[in-house]
């Protein structure tokens, strides 16, 4: 049985003009293994979105390519209609010919398509944050990211995100659009991004690490400050990514209510200021 969680403990952040919870919630694994498929447990998935919502989280970030499609028909069909204050945010850019392909597409034609399918399965006239999920490089750069504004020109989505970009692919998109956030790769073992991390803190942009406790329990730092609290390395590093900055809107996935829970213990874990500065030295 799952203990009672809360995300409002660790506190808010605002992405452009949205306040949400600072701990959200990834729903690429509510899908398929390898985000493909059906979940093998619909009725847990749902139950994922549904607790998620009940214990404080009000940001959830998917993407037409988790399944693909069937992530976002699930966040719909637990959520829809959804509870003010809660923010569904979604992604296009990638194609899945097949299990375990994921191709980009930055072609405006393609990002139209994905944006105004991303709106009929998620049931809204206007998505809050819609992302580039990747540079293409086929394609300009330049012509993906203002397809997007064309998007947002024409009242399809509020806010433009990236996601997967370089330090100077965030400038040259902030330089066509009104980029709020950027969704990189960051974790404990992982900090290529920091780079992009600073230009978030610099521009009071939302930052979203993806795999944000992955190789947590490799890191001994992260296993002493476990022991400490009495937690998991998973909690740790959570509060970690918390502490680290007040731009990180981290996002851990789950299929399953139990680690739901898990995860959002981390909203109330306070680590002493040498704890964190040694984690972010690695």
């Amino acid at each position: 049985m799952a203990k009672r969680a809360d995300a409002s403990a660790a506190g808010t952040i605002v992405i452009g003009d949205l306040e949400v919870s600072r701990l959200g919630l990834g729903a690429m694994r509510i899908t398929g293994e390898g985000a493909w498929g059906e979940p093998p447990d619909r009725e847990g998935a749902l139950a994922v979105l549904r607790s998620a919502v009940e214990w404080g989280v009000t940001f959830i970030d998917t993407a037409d390519s988790y399944g693909p499609e069937v992530s976002e028909a699930l966040v719909a069909e637990a959520l829809h209609p959804y509870p003010d204050g809660l923010v569904v945010a979604t992604k296009g850019g990638y194609l899945r010919p097949g299990q375990g392909r994921w191709e980009p597409d930055g072609s405006p034609a393609h990002l139209r398509r994905a944006c105004e399918g991303s709106l009929r399965r998620l049931r809204l006239e206007q998505i809050p944050l819609y992302q580039l999920h990747c540079p293409d490089p086929k394609v300009p750069f330049a012509e993906s990211v203002g397809a997007l504004v064309e998007l947002q020109r024409d009242g399809k989505i509020r806010h433009i995100g990236v996601s997967n970009v370089s330090e100077a692919q965030l400038s040259e998109a902030r330089s066509i659009a009104a980029v709020v956030s950027v969704q990189n790769r960051f974790n404990v073992s992982d900090r290529g991004s920091e780079g992009v991390l600073e230009a978030c803190e610099r521009e009071g942009l939302g930052f979203l690490p993806w795999a944000p406790i992955q190789d947590a329990a490799r890191n001994d730092t992260v296993a002493a400050a476990a022991e400490r609290l009495g937690t998991g390395p998973h909690q740790v590093v959570l509060a970690w990514l918390l502490a680290r900055s007040p731009r990180i809107l981290p996002i851990p996935g789950t299929s399953s209510v139990d680690h739901l829970a898990s995860n959002l213990e981390a909203s109330s874990l306070r680590l002493e200021p040498d704890e964190v500065e040694a984690i972010s030295r690695g």
